[in-house]
């Protein structure tokens, strides 16, 4: 790096955080026709988005105009959505995905050096964005089976007096839900406890936002990426304590979420009993596959709440286990990481991809 570059030195010491890509990219890289290939690594919904997003975007106008920097229709109708008394507009923020709802939560309480416990194996960008805004992440791993350690972050919150911590329920990757006793447990800590619930809809247990009325310590974060069929416009949103609204306003960004992006969340909004009969076809498709998994002689699942089934690999690296899917056309997300080196994480598809999917297993088991 040139010596007039004067980047900051954490930057330059850090490692890139690797996405999953698009199907254009993978049908290059494997050399094979991109409608051969079934997408299963991103938990994207495999439906789409509601016909009335396509139509609403097909009509749309004004695009050379800015869009509504505080998303007030948008929040109007995702407070209806949340159907949560006390919950209002006014306690929401919108944001181009929730990942930047969590870079706002990070602008908003860390001054350098403060603390941020992160429980993985979880949603990488908890651990990833705290040192971009100068936090400094203390790892509290999750036990064996994946569920939370409720005892050491409640020592670590107070040993390293941490002023967030980050979970996600349902868990990405394990899909395990926090249980509720650990929940009050730890909104009795002196630190803010941010909930990513970008899963809550393919699970059995209702919302945290429901306790977000009385809980002046708590944060709760929502999509319409996963559910809705959005990913590729990104649109999450927040329900935050009353008091930090009026921060929260100084440091968004004024026209964070795009007018396409928020034209399809609001058409998304008047076809939820549409996009919720897809969403009960992927749990039952998610279930499908858990049962198929634990007959085979190489995959080890876990217990999902959420549209996909983490597995341990059994008998191969998972790695090559995921390779030799990738060369049958499926893609799948391995993991390089401490806890998942043996693990391999499956999306649940449409039937037919499903159909499709224990097809190649049930090859590879026997061959």
């Amino acid at each position: 790096m040139s010596e007039k570059a004067r980047i900051r030195r954490d930057i330059e010491s850090m490692s890139a955080y690797t996405p999953t890509t698009s199907l254009d990219v993978f049908a290059e890289r494997l050399g094979m026709d991109v409608r051969d290939l079934i997408k299963l690594d991103a938990n994207e919904n495999p439906f789409g988005p509601s016909p009335r997003v396509r139509e609403a975007l097909a009509n749309l106008r004004h695009i050379n105009v800015y869009p509504d920097p505080e998303s007030s229709r948008l929040r109007e109708m995702l407070a209806e959505y949340i159907g949560v008394s006390g919950i209002s507009k006014e306690r929401i923020l919108c944001g181009a995905g929730a990942d930047e709802l969590i870079e706002i939560i990070l602008q908003l309480f860390i001054e350098p050096g403060d603390v941020v416990i992160n429980t993985p194996p979880t949603f990488a960008m908890y651990g990833f964005d705290a040192p971009l805004y100068h936090g400094r992440v203390v790892d509290v791993y999750r036990r064996a089976d994946f569920s939370l350690d409720a005892d050491e972050i409640e020592s670590a919150v107070r040993r390293h007096d941490a002023k967030l911590v980050f979970l996600c329920s349902p868990n990405n990757p394990s899909g395990d839900m926090i249980d509720a006793g650990d929940i009050d447990r730890l909104l009795e800590l002196p630190t803010t406890i941010v909930v990513d619930e970008a899963y809550i809809e393919f699970a059995e247990r209702e919302s945290l936002v429901a306790r977000a009325g009385d809980a002046p310590n708590l944060i709760v974060l929502r999509t319409m990426s996963k559910w809705a069929g959005l990913a590729g416009l990104r649109v999450g949103y927040g329900v935050f304590p009353s008091e930090l609204m009026p921060q929260l306003w100084k440091i968004k960004q004024p026209y964070n979420v795009n007018l396409a992006a928020d034209i399809a969340a609001r058409a998304s909004l008047q076809d939820v009993d549409f996009l919720m009969t897809r969403v009960e076809t992927l749990v039952k498709e998610r279930a499908r596959m858990e049962i198929a998994f634990a007959e085979l002689p190489m995959l080890s699942p876990y217990p999902s709440q959420s549209n996909f089934v983490l597995n341990r690999v059994i008998g191969m690296s998972a790695q090559d286990f995921r390779d030799r899917l990738a060369r049958a056309g499926i893609i799948v997300r391995y993991y390089n990481k401490p806890r998942l080196e043996d693990h391999i994480r499956i999306s649940a598809g449409t039937p037919n991809q499903v159909d499709r999917l224990l097809q190649v297993l049930t090859q590879l088991a026997t061959a």
